[in-house]
């Protein structure tokens, strides 16, 4: 047996806790990388290799560099585009270009918002600018887009295309299509002009919805003040503290961190006009319709979402739910289910539940993790772990860098960034890795403790890891569609079906122990938690159609009223809840920038993994290697490809 494949299987085989005298329990590599600070050695004659080992970025002036590189191998990709003989070239040519412009964008758009140094945040986010400018642009080019309409439009030529390349084309297209190059010169200038101004305004309102609110500590109860975050005579807070016991905490953070902005009020309003001015100039009615052509929503309609709403609540009462809703909030933490988050913390170990994901992956797709450490200046906190991903066949599938811990000025927000795609690279003839990071806003693990998660909090990783996974598994020729990079209909599939998984005692039972003395989480406790979510689960959907319906009216013909008073119409007629006076919740909706108009589709997503869930794993959710291959869907490599790594996965 090889070194790697003995290394895998006692990855594999390990019990997932073993227990020495004394009842401590010692940890596997993985679980050993989270529940442990780290302790790296600091050696000043390592050479700063850059962020995620990209040599360019050991400081934030490499940001011009690498911009610059990459928009010299975009005049030389754009030349051959549109020079090349129509066929498979021309869309690999596409998807080259696509590539080397998302790999300096995507990386310098998570550093602009997670970095800890000024410099590097400003650097990376003057490379988004940069970098969307020439990509407007791109988008409305007339050679570029003539280049790949006499491939399109040649029946012979498409009826040799494999059928993803003819999809990936077809995408390309589409893009143009949206995007104006059908209109004059003048126009198309116009158009690219207030997409340049979109890229301000998204970077503004995301940069703001991030950001904490604070408050005199003198209006604070004192005994409250550890609670938050401090800033000398202030209180910051930097989330709505949904987990704490304490209605009191729950209160006071729900009227600070939601109290009005006025610039950023006004930067969200500037951003939906111009939204709506381009989807005329480039000939929709409104920004809804240009949004969802191509999905499988196909125009804004609210019909779905009533529908959804009458089953909820039959009788249309606002009294029934404003009533219920309180109640489920009560019955949690002092009634029947008492599901206090403290009290099951101590068996959510954060190690405990990297090991139970690491276990989870293995059985279900012979998937590892492995923890590595990074090398001088790839990471840009200390406290940042970097996974490999490795399949027991076909080796080295990608890495995820996890960004778990809580720091200042780190946005309160669980999220998933692609740093990179991965595609089949035809001028090198090996697949491209993807490498993806995870951020998260976890406490830091304490001298007698190491982190501890509330049953939120655990869902909340499986959900991100769900997207990682899919950025891991989700290997397609062409970087354009690959993880999630596929359409926004199905984009959260993978990441609600973790959700199941992080709720299904069968599936707990095997990470789910004491820190302390290794004792298992009892199952009675974990029947309550699920028994609390079927509570309030219509609630919980109610919610959802809540937001969707918000992002259409939000993207649809212009309002004359401000969008608070859109948002208070919205939440009495489709949630229940009454709204809080001086709050503004829509300036925390993050969602409206990367799914505008589209947030329908977590609705959508919720209705395809409950489906995948009952039909994959319901049953057997441990025992699955062959139901978890089904539902990756493993197809042969096309021969042209000629690459030892087959076969490749799409979601």
């Amino acid at each position: 047996m090889s070194s790697f494949k003995r290394l895998f299987y006692l990855v594999k085989h390990r019990h997932l806790w073993t227990h020495v005298r004394r009842s401590v329990t010692t940890w596997s590599p993985v679980g050993a990388a989270f529940n442990t600070k780290t302790h790296r050695r600091l050696n000043l004659l390592d050479k700063n290799g850059g962020l995620f080992g990209v040599p360019e970025l050991n400081s934030p002036a490499g940001f011009q560099v690498a911009t610059k590189a990459a928009l010299r191998n975009t005049e030389r990709l754009l030349e051959k585009a549109c020079s090349c003989p129509p066929g498979v070239e021309t869309v690999e040519s596409f998807d080259q270009l696509s590539d080397g412009l998302c790999k300096v964008a995507d990386l310098a758009d998570f550093v602009k918002v997670a970095h800890p140094d000024q410099e590097f945040r400003e650097a990376a986010e003057r490379t988004c600018i940069e970098i969307g400018t020439v990509v407007e642009k791109l988008n409305t080019n007339v050679e570029l887009c003539q280049s790949l309409k006499k491939l399109l439009d040649n029946p012979e030529i498409v009826a040799q295309l494999d059928p993803d390349t003819r999809r990936v084309a077809e995408l390309f297209l589409f893009d143009f299509e949206i995007s104006g190059i059908h209109l004059d010169d003048k126009l198309r200038k116009e158009a690219v002009a207030l997409h340049v101004k979109l890229l301000d305004l998204n970077n503004e309102f995301l940069a703001g919805s991030h950001m904490p609110n604070r408050i005199a500590r003198s209006v604070i109860p004192e005994h409250l003040h550890l609670q938050f975050a401090s800033e000398g005579s202030f209180i910051q807070v930097g989330g709505l503290h949904a987990d704490s016991p304490d209605d009191l905490v729950r209160e006071i953070a729900y009227r600070i961190y939601l109290y009005p902005n006025a610039d950023l009020m006004e930067c969200l309003e500037e951003l939906l006009k111009c939204r709506y001015k381009l989807a005329k100039l480039v000939g929709y009615e409104s920004y809804g319709h240009r949004a969802l052509k191509g999905t499988m929503a196909k125009t804004p309609d609210f019909k779905m979402m009533r529908n959804m709403k009458k089953k909820l609540n039959p009788r249309n009462s606002v009294k029934m739910a404003a009533s219920f809703i309180p109640f489920c909030g009560l019955c949690f933490t002092h009634g029947r289910y008492n599901i206090e988050p403290s009290l099951y913390s101590p068996y959510l170990s954060l190690g405990a539940c990297m090991e139970g994901l690491n276990n989870l992956f293995s059985e279900l797709y012979g998937v590892s993790l492995m923890s590595e450490p990074p090398s001088a200046g790839e990471v840009w906190s200390e406290d940042v772990r970097k996974l490999a991903v490795v399949h027991e066949t076909e080796g080295l599938l990608g890495y995820i860098y996890c960004d778990f811990f809580v720091r200042p000025d780190k946005p309160h927000q669980d999220c998933h960034f692609t740093i990179r795609g991965g595609r089949w690279c035809q001028e090198t003839g090996q697949y491209q890795l993807p490498v993806v990071v995870l951020m998260l806003s976890l406490p830091h693990p304490t001298k007698s403790a190491p982190t501890l998660l509330t049953p939120g909090m655990m869902e909340n990783l499986f959900h991100e890891m769900g997207h990682a996974m899919h950025s891991m598994l989700g290997r397609t020729r062409y970087q354009h569609v690959t993880g999630t990079r596929c359409a926004t209909d199905f984009a959260e599939v993978p990441s609600i079906l973790m959700e199941y998984f992080a709720t299904d005692y069968r599936v707990i039972s095997q990470f789910a122990r004491h820190y302390e003395t290794g004792q298992p989480l009892p199952e009675s406790m974990v029947a309550r938690l699920c028994e609390s979510k079927k509570v309030c689960g219509a609630a919980d959907t109610q919610l959802q159609i809540f937001y969707a319906v918000l992002d259409q009216i939000y993207h649809s013909q212009p309002q004359d009223r401000s969008t608070t008073d859109i948002l208070k119409e919205m939440q009495q007629k489709f949630y229940g809840l009454p709204y809080t006076t001086n709050t503004a919740w829509q300036l925390r909706f993050s969602h409206l920038i990367g799914y505008g108009a589209k947030y329908y589709s977590y609705l959508m997503s919720r209705a395809v993994a409950s489906m995948v869930w009952r039909q994959c794993f319901a049953q057997d959710p441990l025992n699955s290697f062959h139901r978890g291959m089904r539902y990756v869907l493993i197809n042969p490599c096309p021969e042209s490809l000629s690459s030892p790594l087959h076969p490749l996965c799409s979601w």
